[in-house]
Parts: C-alpha cells; sequence; structure tokens
C-alpha cells in the first residue's frame, strides 16, 4: 500500500493505480485475521480517499470504482479471514483426535523390558494424519519379550483398522501363547477373520528369550537388522518367503522360524519399507546397513533420531511412505 501511494503521488493520476491499494486488505485476508483484515481494509480506504482527492479523480468515475474496488476486496478479504480461522480451528481439533487415537492405537513402546531397551521412531506420509498403516508393539511375557513391527497393506483409515485389528490380537496372543508359532497363529486366525483375504498385512514377529536368542516368523516383511556389539552385522533374512498375514485362507504354509544369538550389547533394528524404500533424487535405496555408526550413541532414542534425520536427508525431503523403526538393545 505504501509503495502504491509512492508511486500513484509520483506517476500522477493518469496512469491509474489507485485501485492498487485494495492488494493490502487482499494479503492481510490471506495472512491474518478479522480484526486485522478490518484495520488494514480502512487504512486502505482512508488511504484510496486520500489519493483520490490529492489526484482529483472522484469527480469522475475513477476515484469512485477504486474506492468501490477497495471496500468489495476488504469484504471480501473479512470473509476469507473468517473461513480461514473456521477451517484452522477443525484442524486443531482433527488433530487432537488423531493424537489420541495414535495413543490408542500405536502407545508408547516401554524403555525398558526385561533386559532390553527399546525405541520406536514412527512418521507417517501424510503429517496431517499422524497415524497409517504401519504398527509396532512390545510385550513383556513370563518368557522374555516378544515385538511385532507390520506394514498394512495399502492406505487411509481401512489400513488403520487393520493395524487395530492386528494390534489387538497380538496384545492378547503375545501374553497367552506359550510359543511364537501359537502366536502367529492366533494372528492369521484374527485376520482371516476380519479380512477374509481382502487386503494383508507384511509383519516381523520376533521373541526375545531369556537363554539370549531372539526368534522370527517373517510374513514377507524387510529382513530385521541384527548388529553385533563388536560392530558386524548382518540381515536375518528367513530361508524361504512366506505370505503376509491375512492371506492364509489360500493354504500357504506358514513362515519358518528363524533363530539367532542376541547377546548383550547386541541390537536388533525392525523397520518397514518406508525406511528401506527411501529413495534419492537418482532413485537409489537407502543404504541402511552402510549407515550403521548411527546406532553406537549412547541412547536408542538418539540412534532412532539420527537415523530417521539421515533417511530424510537421503531422501531429500519429507518421505512418500510411512515409516517405523523399533530399535532393540540388549543391555550390558
Amino acid at each position: 500500500m505504501a509503495v502504491t501511494a509512492v508511486a500513484d503521488v509520483t506517476a500522477g493520476p493518469t496512469v491509474g493505480l489507485l485501485p492498487l491499494v485494495a492488494l493490502g486488505p487482499a494479503f492481510a485476508g490471506l495472512t491474518g485475521g478479522p480484526r486485522r483484515t478490518a484495520l488494514i481494509g480502512l487504512l486502505a480506504v482512508v488511504l484510496c480517499l486520500a489519493l483520490g482527492r490529492y489526484d482529483g479523480l472522484f469527480s469522475g468515475r475513477r476515484g469512485t470504482t477504486a474506492l468501490v474496488s477497495v471496500v468489495g476486496v476488504t469484504a471480501a478479504g473479512l470473509v476469507a479471514a473468517v473461513m480461514r480461522q473456521r477451517r484452522e480451528a477443525e484442524l486443531a481439533s482433527v488433530r487432537s483426535i488423531a493424537e489420541v487415537a495414535q495413543r490408542v492405537l500405536l502407545r508408547p513402546v516401554p524403555r525398558t523390558a526385561g533386559g532390553l531397551s527399546a525405541a520406536v521412531s514412527y512418521t507417517a506420509a501424510v503429517a496431517e494424519a499422524r497415524i497409517g498403516g504401519d504398527l509396532y508393539e512390545v510385550v513383556t511375557f513370563p518368557g522374555g519379550v516378544r515385538v511385532i513391527v507390520g506394514d498394512v497393506q495399502g492406505k487411509g483409515l481401512d489400513a488403520v483398522e487393520t493395524a487395530a485389528d492386528v494390534l489387538g490380537a497380538f496384545r492378547e496372543a503375545a501374553h497367552d501363547e506359550p510359543d511364537l508359532a501359537g502366536v502367529s497363529a492366533r494372528l492369521e486366525r484374527a485376520m482371516n477373520r476380519s479380512l477374509d483375504g481382502e487386503r494383508f498385512v507384511t509383519a516381523v514377529v520376533a521373541e526375545i528369550r531369556e537363554d539370549r536368542s531372539v526368534a522370527l516368523l517373517n510374513y514377507g516383511h524387510p529382513a530385521p537388522l541384527l548388529v553385533d556389539a563388536d560392530g558386524t552385522a548382518r540381515f536375518l533374512t528367513p530361508p524361504t518367503r512366506a505370505l503376509p498375514l491375512g492371506l492364509g485362507v489360500y493354504g500357504a504354509e506358514g513362515p519358518e522360524t528363524l533363530t539367532a544369538a542376541f547377546h548383550p550389547g547386541d541390537q536388533l533394528l525392525l523397520y518397514t519399507d518406508g525406511v528401506s524404500e527411501a529413495r534419492d533424487g537418482r532413485g537409489e535405496f537407502y543404504p541402511l546397513d552402510s549407515r550403521l555408526h548411527l546406532l553406537r550413541v549412547d541412547s536408542p532414542e538418539r540412534a532412532l533420531d539420527a537415523l530417521h534425520r539421515d533417511i530424510v536427508e537421503h531422501a531429500g525431503g519429507p518421505l512418500g511412505d510411512d515409516a517405523a523403526m523399533l530399535l532393540l538393545r540388549y543391555r550390558s
């Protein structure tokens, strides 16, 4: 508005810059509240009247037209400011509900479970949603600790509902079943009962036992990464690939149990494909096995924070898929 006033006085009335004063209330309606928009609009009207009188434009139609333009844009800016505030209030309410839903669905994992330290990192592909189709849980039972990390096929509310079904079945089975095969069988029955083969979930179900070993059942999920205390690492790839959870109606055999040693100082990283399939500008996948130095910090939380920042830097921006990571560290 100040630039317009200076330019109008400098160029004179023949150029016709006076209607540009309406840009003030127009931008105020986009960025400010109704009160600020009204004040800017009032200032624009006063400025329009002053410039129009200075230029002698009110003797004809040009001054009146400019004044009507400023008043009209101010009214439109007020309406836009009010509507934007209402949308912001609705969005804040939806976000608070989403945060509550996330705490119910994806509860914070315990920082310690048995002899383990645990930490989790979760990023939804849609930031406003806060929750998505990835899932995780850590449950202690008399024989050790059982965990699950999974990825529901698809996105949206249907994926969230499926994740809730899987987590509910796992939380119940992890306490009741005597072995890992019984846990996976309960999960498969729950999936078949609720989904009827229409949706599936890739998942890794793991059991960290008191005899310093870890047992895994992999349902078509990215292989977990086991990092020994001396820094060597290997992916716990199953000997044969199994179908994801929810496809048991087709009669396929379940996964074979993979067992590995898990000693004090070792770390186990479980993750979803949003991590392993993060691509850079050249289309190259994230090299997880070459980022092991990020896991050497003193706490699992800081390790996952550093790893998450590195993944985002590799992708060059927000991730295109939900990304969940669960780090288990066997305390020395």
